[in-house]
This record gives structure tokens, C-alpha cells and sequence, in this order.
């Protein structure tokens, strides 16, 4: 269990916003107490997310995809905004910083209140077709899904939840997937997946804020992924310090650019220092 949030922490948290504005980029560990699982946080199982050569290669994958989305969908409904997203919500409303980076697809910055939110992967809840580009409404996809396979989500609705949300389903192999009603092809979530990049214009969204910025305040993530290390970068050759509040080690603890480092959660930490800038 990590350590309370000593006043002294804090102190250093709210000293960043001394300058002016701070820019948050946020990861999985920022959803952790919204009930969905993080990829990489301490004591979790190693996974292997799929990537898009498995989703536009690979039938069976295609398949575990739509089974585990559908049953995903069930408890991914339920799923609300934590204290964590609320506080950053407050610190934007205060100006305390212009809005969120995000890592995450699962669109809880906007449900929380956030009214400026770069999202760099992508998100979940829009559904595109590879071939003619049209899209849909993740709910109303996976309404087709239960159409070609009556019964599957109430067989399968005991299935583990993923960190990305969705299922962890075996029974695959009879699984008729959803295509485009248009044109007849393949239907993909508007994410990045591993193996693509992020949009040019997205990602220069998230380095405008950046430029704009004091600090860099990292929340939730272990800054495994390279665009994340990219904003770091970008930070740095700025001369602004980082803050990062994660629950186990990341790729930047021992940067000399480092100015605040919380071993500890998000929701917690983010709201006790909203209250402190009186947000």
C-alpha cells in the first residue's frame, strides 16, 4: 500500500503552478479506481494488447475482438468518472490548467467534466469502417453484433474485463462479426492501436498545450509508450520540470527534470491538490 500524501508533497505539487499553467497527460492508472484494470500498474498479469496487424490480418482476432467488446459493454456502461477526473475538471474550471492529455480511450475525462481534452489514441466509444471511412456509435456496432449472434453476450457475461474494457472471452470460433452496412467492410474501433501512430494533428494538439505550459504534471502512467516520452521531451527542451503521480516506477524517475514524484494514486492526490488551489 502506498504512503498518505505527506504535506510536504503536496507543497510541491501546488509550488508548479507558481509559474502559471500546468499541462496534464494522463494514462491508464488514472482510470484504475473507475474499475478498469491498468496494463502495466504494479501487481497486475502481463498482457499483450493486439495490435492492428492482428485486427486486419487475422479473422480469430477480429473475432475475440467484437466477443470481448460486446461483453464488455455490459459493465464498461457503468463504469463513471472518478474523484481524480472530477479534480482535474475543477483545476480547469479555476484555470489552473487549459485541459487533459490523454493516454486513455475510455472517455472519462469528458464524462467528468473536462472541456478541453487532447485524446492521443483515440476513442472507444466511435466505430469506423476501414474501407469507406463511415462511422458509428461503439452502441450502436455492437446492436448489430447481438443481431448476428443472439444469446452470446448472456452466455459469456462472467468474462474477466481487459484494461482496455473489454472481455477476456474464449468461446470465438462462431462469433459472426459486424461489417460496414455501406460497403460491406471491416469495422474497427477509432483508436490507435499499437503498431500505428498518432495523428499528426492530434499529437500537435497535445505539444500546443505543452508549449503553453510551466509543467508537466504526468498522472497515472508509467510513460511506457513513446508519444508520452515525445511530451516529455518536449517539456524538457523547454527547461519546465515534470510531476508525476503513479503508482509504481516509470520511465522518468530518474530524469533530472523531475521536480515532484508521488508513488501513489490519482484520485486522491489530484483532489487534495484542487482543494489546495482552491479549485
Amino acid at each position: 500500500m502506498n504512503a498518505a500524501l505527506s504535506d510536504a508533497q503536496l507543497a510541491e505539487l501546488v509550488a508548479l503552478f507558481e509559474r502559471g499553467q500546468v499541462a496534464v497527460l494522463t494514462g491508464a492508472g488514472m482510470s484504475t479506481d473507475s474499475g478498469i484494470p491498468d496494463y502495466r500498474g504494479a501487481g497486475t498479469p502481463p498482457r499483450a494488447p493486439m495490435n492492428i496487424a492482428q485486427f486486419t490480418d487475422d479473422p480469430h482476432y477480429r473475432r475475440r475482438f467484437w466477443a470481448g467488446a460486446r461483453i464488455g459493454q455490459n459493465r464498461m456502461s457503468a463504469v463513471e468518472p472518478n474523484a481524480g477526473h472530477r479534480a482535474l475538471a475543477r483545476l480547469e474550471a479555476a484555470g489552473r490548467i487549459e485541459g487533459v492529455i490523454t493516454q486513455n480511450v475510455d472517455g472519462l475525462h469528458r464524462a467528468g467534466g473536462s472541456g478541453t481534452v487532447v485524446e492521443l489514441h483515440g476513442g472507444g466509444g466511435v466505430m469506423r469502417c476501414i474501407q469507406c471511412g463511415e462511422r458509428w456509435t461503439r452502441t450502436e456496432v455492437l446492436g448489430w453484433f447481438d443481431t448476428l449472434n443472439p444469446g452470446y453476450a448472456e452466455r459469456n457475461a462472467d468474462a474477466e474485463i481487459a484494461p482496455d474494457g473489454d472481455a477476456l472471452v474464449s468461446e470465438v470460433e462462431t462469433v459472426r462479426v459486424p461489417l460496414c452496412p455501406g460497403c460491406g467492410g471491416t469495422l474497427r474501433p477509432d483508436v490507435v492501436y499499437f503498431g500505428e501512430t498518432v495523428p499528426v494533428d492530434v499529437f500537435a494538439a497535445a505539444a500546443s498545450l505543452v508549449e503553453r505550459s510551466s509543467a508537466l504534471l504526468v498522472a497515472g502512467s508509467s510513460l511506457a509508450v513513446n508519444t508520452g516520452m515525445r511530451l516529455v521531451h518536449k517539456t524538457e527542451r523547454q527547461g519546465n520540470p515534470l510531476a508525476v503521480i503513479n503508482r509504481g516506477p516509470t520511465a522518468v524517475d530518474q530524469r533530472p527534470s523531475l521536480a515532484v514524484r508521488i508513488d501513489g494514486g490519482t484520485s486522491e492526490t489530484l483532489t487534495a491538490l484542487a482543494d489546495a488551489l482552491g479549485a
